[in-house]
Order: C-alpha cells, then sequence, then structure tokens
C-alpha cells in the first residue's frame, strides 16, 4: 500500500473470609490446614484428624513489603523462590480430548508431547476441578488479588500469579516469564460517550506486554512447559510456529530468554516490517514461505511430526491456560464484578475460546455466579466463522482468507473451530463482522479519543458499532473490548490511512499534517482558522 509524501517513510518495504467446607464422611475427619508462608506460593497443606469440624485456613495476605525483609545482596528471586517455597503440588492438570464424552478414559500427562486425540481431534488441558473446589470462591478471590504487583518469583506475572489454574506441576524454577499480564482496563470514557451514547465502556489493552501482543500470556505456558520437558530429555530440541506477525514474536522472546532454538514459518509480504523485525531480532530461525498462513499451519505440522521440534501453534492447547488469565484479570479488574459482554477479535479461534475457559472456571470455582456473553469479531475478507454462524450453526466451510489490515486474523480455516462454536454456544454469543472501511474507520475514531489502536481492535471496535446500533448492546452495559496487539506494530497502515492512500477507501477520519510555509504569517493564518474552529460555541 502507497506511503504518502508527508511523512517520512520507514527504512523498511489474604485476609480471606473463607467458610467452611463439607468432606466426605469417615470415622476420622479430615482436616486440612494451609501454612501461611511469606512468599505468596500456591497453598501448602498438612493433614491431621481431629473430631472437629474441618475449616481450611488460607494463606494470609502478605504483611506490606516495608515489613518484608529484603532478600540476600547474593540472590536474585529465583533464588529467593527456591528458599522460601515449598511446592506440594496439590492441584494437577492433564489433556483431554476437547469436548469429550464423559465416559471417555483417554488422558494423557502434561509432560507427553501430544497435540491431538487418538481420533484427530483437537485436545484440551483440564483441571482437577475436585482438588480446586476444596477452596471456595472467596479464598481463590483473595490469593489472586495478593499477588498482583508483586516481584515475588514467579507470582509477578498475571499469569503465573493463577499458577493453580494453569500448569499447576511445573516447578517454579522452570517458568520463562517476563512478568506478563496485568495489562491495562482502560475506561474508554471520551469514546464511548462521544460515538456510542455508552458510560462504561472499556478496553483491555493487551497489546501492552513484552512483545506487545496478547500471545504473551500463552507463549509463557508452552515455553515453560517445553524448559521442563528438556530439562527431563524429552526429545525436544527447538520450538517452531506457523505466524502471521504476533505469535513468532513472543515465541521468538520467550525461547530466546531461556536459551531454546526458535523456528518461525512465516507467509511472504503478509505481515508487517515491525512484525517480521521481531523474531529475526530475538534470534530466530526464520523461513518465509511463499503462501498465506494456512499453507504455513500445514507445513509446520508436518514438519514438527518428523523432527524434534515443539509445535507452538494454538493447535497446542497449552497456550490457551495462559491466554484464559486475561479473562480472570478483567473480573479482577472489576472487583470481581461480571461485565456484560466482552468482545474479541478471532482470526484461528483459540483466544475467544480461552476467555470462555477463564470465566467459566470462574464461575465453576465459585468466583463469580455468571459469565458475560462474548462477541467474536472479524474481519470479513477472513469471515469462516461469521459466515458459519449466520447459517445457524448448519455447516461450516473454509475459506480463502483474502488480505486484511488486521493480518493477525488472515485465516481462512481456523484451528480452533469447534473450540470457538462450543464457546459462543455456552454463553449465547455472537459473531460480527467488519469490512476494511469499518475497520480502518473505528481504529481512527478510537486513536482520535487517545487510543493507539491496532487494526484488529478496530474489527471489534466495529462489531461494537454495530451491535450498539442494533440495540443488541445497551447504553448502560458494561461491554469490554479486547485489544490484541499495540497500534506500534501497525504505523504503516495508520500511516497509509492518514495520507488517505488506500485504494477504495474514503479515510474519512484522516488527519494529514497541514503543509505551511516557514514565515510567522502563514503559520498565524493556519493557527488561527483551526483555533476558531475548535473553539466553543456558546448559545
Amino acid at each position: 500500500m502507497a506511503s504518502s509524501t508527508l511523512f517520512q517513510s520507514s527504512p523498511f518495504s489474604i485476609n480471606p473470609k473463607t467458610k467452611p467446607y463439607s468432606l466426605p464422611n469417615s470415622s476420622k475427619p479430615t482436616h486440612f490446614t494451609i501454612k501461611s508462608q511469606q512468599s505468596q506460593s500456591q497453598p501448602n497443606l498438612t493433614q491431621s484428624t481431629n473430631n472437629n469440624t474441618p475449616t481450611p485456613t488460607p494463606i494470609p495476605i502478605p504483611p506490606p513489603s516495608s515489613t518484608k525483609h529484603r532478600r540476600p545482596a547474593d540472590q536474585n528471586i529465583r533464588d529467593e523462590a527456591r528458599r522460601t517455597n515449598i511446592s506440594q503440588h496439590l492441584f494437577s492438570a492433564k489433556y483431554v480430548p476437547f469436548n469429550a464424552d464423559p465416559s471417555s478414559t483417554e488422558s494423557y500427562s502434561l509432560d507427553e508431547i501430544v497435540y491431538r486425540s487418538q481420533s484427530g481431534d483437537l485436545l484440551d488441558v483440564q483441571h482437577d476441578l475436585t482438588a480446586l473446589k476444596k477452596f471456595d470462591g472467596a479464598y481463590w478471590r483473595n490469593l489472586f488479588d495478593s499477588r498482583v504487583g508483586k516481584t515475588t518469583w514467579p507470582y509477578g506475572s498475571g499469569v503465573w500469579s493463577k499458577k493453580e489454574w494453569v500448569l499447576p506441576e511445573i516447578d517454579d524454577d522452570d517458568i520463562v516469564s517476563a512478568f506478563e499480564g496485568n495489562s491495562n482496563l482502560f475506561w474508554a470514557e471520551r469514546f464511548g460517550k462521544q460515538f456510542l451514547g455508552m458510560n462504561d465502556l472499556w478496553v483491555k489493552h493487551c497489546g501492552i506486554s513484552h512483545t506487545g501482543s496478547f500471545k504473551d500470556l500463552g507463549m509463557t505456558v508452552l515455553v515453560s512447559q517445553v524448559n521442563r520437558l528438556r530439562k527431563m530429555n524429552r526429545p525436544v530440541v527447538g520450538v517452531g510456529c506457523a505466524s502471521t506477525g504476533d505469535t513468532s514474536a513472543a515465541l521468538s522472546a520467550y525461547c530466546a530468554s531461556a536459551g531454546i532454538p526458535s523456528i518461525v514459518f512465516l507467509p511472504a509480504n503478509r505481515i508487517s516490517i515491525a512484525q517480521l523485525v521481531q523474531p529475526i531480532a530475538n534470534g530466530a530461525f526464520v523461513l518465509s514461505i511463499d503462501t498465506d498462513f494456512d499453507g504455513c499451519m500445514q507445513l509446520i505440522r508436518e514438519v514438527t511430526a518428523e523432527l524434534p521440534i515443539y509445535l507452538a501453534n494454538s493447535l497446542n492447547s497449552l497456550r490457551l491456560e495462559g491466554q484464559k488469565t486475561a479473562a480472570i484479570e478483567i473480573l479482577q479488574q472489576f472487583d470481581w464484578q461480571v461485565p456484560d459482554w466482552v468482545i474479541v477479535p478471532g482470526g484461528n479461534l483459540g483466544n475467544i475460546y480461552a476467555f470462555y475457559k477463564g470465566f467459566h472456571m470462574c464461575r465453576e470455582l465459585g468466583l463469580v455466579d455468571r459469565i458475560p456473553r462474548l462477541v467474536c469479531a472479524q474481519a470479513a475478507n477472513a469471515n469462516p466463522l461469521y459466515l458459519y454462524f449466520k447459517s445457524g450453526w448448519k455447516e461450516f466451510k473454509a475459506v480463502r482468507a483474502q488480505t486484511t489490515f488486521a493480518s493477525a486474523i488472515q485465516i481462512g480455516d481456523p484451528v480452533s473451530i469447534d473450540r470457538a462454536v462450543h464457546a459462543l454456544k455456552n454463553c449465547n454469543g455472537i459473531v460480527e463482522e467488519a469490512t476494511e472501511e469499518e475497520l480502518m474507520d473505528a481504529m481512527a475514531q478510537a486513536d482520535s479519543t487517545g487510543m493507539f489502536t491496532c487494526p484488529h481492535t478496530g474489527v471489534a471496535l466495529t462489531a461494537l458499532f454495530k451491535l450498539r446500533n442494533s440495540g443488541v448492546i445497551k447504553p448502560t452495559d458494561r461491554t469490554v473490548v479486547v485489544s490484541t496487539a499495540h497500534g506500534l506494530k501497525f504505523t504503516q497502515s495508520k500511516i497509509d490511512y492518514h495520507s488517505k492512500g488506500i485504494k477504495d477507501l474514503d479515510c474519512q477520519f484522516a488527519n494529514p499534517p497541514m503543509q505551511v510555509k516557514a514565515d510567522f504569517g502563514s503559520v498565524m493564518d493556519v493557527l488561527s482558522k483551526y483555533l476558531q474552529s475548535k473553539a466553543p460555541k456558546y448559545h
């Protein structure tokens, strides 16, 4: 796409109040006591017997930092975690076939290298809810809240602060984390009021993260598990992915941090330079392949079946365990109040399921009493889920994805289609689409109110516009739009838009710079006209 000469072009084209719970009847009631620890580690349970009513004693809220002794100067935060954290792995998780019949006994350890079930279906990570339910919702809320904003390893991460719900059995020393998550939940006050007539609109800026996208949330989990497997001498030499940009950035960064080789398959000439330079800078082995994302995905699946390369795409359900924590974070940031709507851009469709899973676990474990309605927003140029939804879920057909500014969701044959449909059906969800003009206009409108969004957020905002205009979303509904990547990754699209250099787009909200002669009079004339146009009008 052409760039305007008006712009300089890029050089590249617990104080928890936990109630007693009941255990199964036995001759000697069992009593679990949670020992208080200095670090905010997972619960340390001691089993004893007595004749009293069993009452769990949760970990207390950690003392203020001013009262906590500083670790020795020759120790880092990992050393401190080793010294203070006595892990007993009270909780567990395993792979099971996704949405399997309850009578199914097929399962796999998370330490196995497996991506699909025996029948070829997707896998899901299943947690031992019976063990997790031994602690009520108040306990989990307070435990998670006590870890926010800390530097205690690894709980300073928004993902690993929910470790018991993510990878409960991994050793803290195997975790590879950049303290991702804990991203800003932005009150879009002016945008909501001016363009939508809403006063409770929020944007979850998942792109304010280590590599600039929500993919960090899942990649910390996957690379941590790979780190564990390599220490167990499993046959894993490197980690590979097919990517439209953001996945490769996250994979290469986390692998570089752990010293693990990363291999990236990218569709040639289909991602932004900002996205391409990230895996290159982090030392990934990058293959630019003359095909689209779906072609890259097919190749990486074939390659990982033959070589000791661990597959990092969302076909691998581990990543979704990290991504679901964004849903839990939203509830935390609302003080555990549930929003009415959450709107998520969708391409390969793992993320819409991840958000559903996070909300569902919170309801299942008593942290909240309901879940929000989810909206999956797709680009009209890559909209197989939208077409499936509009058909009444009658028949899914993959599409040939066309070029879209929302390049990360330019996917015509999504891997997680079954996961997405399951999520949407179970939360009375909706699917919407956005044309190129709609998504670019929405992005520009959001930017004009102080945001700096990516085109994928423009897709989600377009869905919001349409649902507001149709009356589905009410002006007082608390609504969260998930922004999946940082706008700085997509500056060229913004340059093209504000230059009015995009073919067949009016770019009605373009704001090109004004060229002025270098003299005082010319500058004064231009500024006077501008200020007059902006002056308050009194009646």
